[in-house]
């Protein structure tokens, strides 16, 4: 089983990737599989891919029960 933790798009390049926020680092992931991913969108990465975009209350809810398994230490 894989667990995602949602990610922020911050920018999005020319050649199909983006990105994104992941605590205080960017990383850039390919965004090809995704129909319409813009700035500010969470997404769901796999494997280098976003498959998913989640709207922003779907996000806070994944977002708010990783920070309830790590104990509430926001790390």
């Amino acid at each position: 089983m894989c667990l995602a933790v949602p990610l922020q798009i911050e920018a999005i390049h020319e050649n199909h990737t983006a990105s994104v926020k992941q605590g205080s680092s960017l990383l850039d992931v390919d965004i090809s599989l995704l129909e319409n991913a813009s700035v500010g969108d969470f997404v769901i990465v796999h494997a280098g891919y976003a498959i998913e975009v989640l709207d922003l209350e779907e996000a806070q809810v994944r977002l708010d029960m990783f920070e309830e398994l790590d104990g509430g230490n926001g790390n």
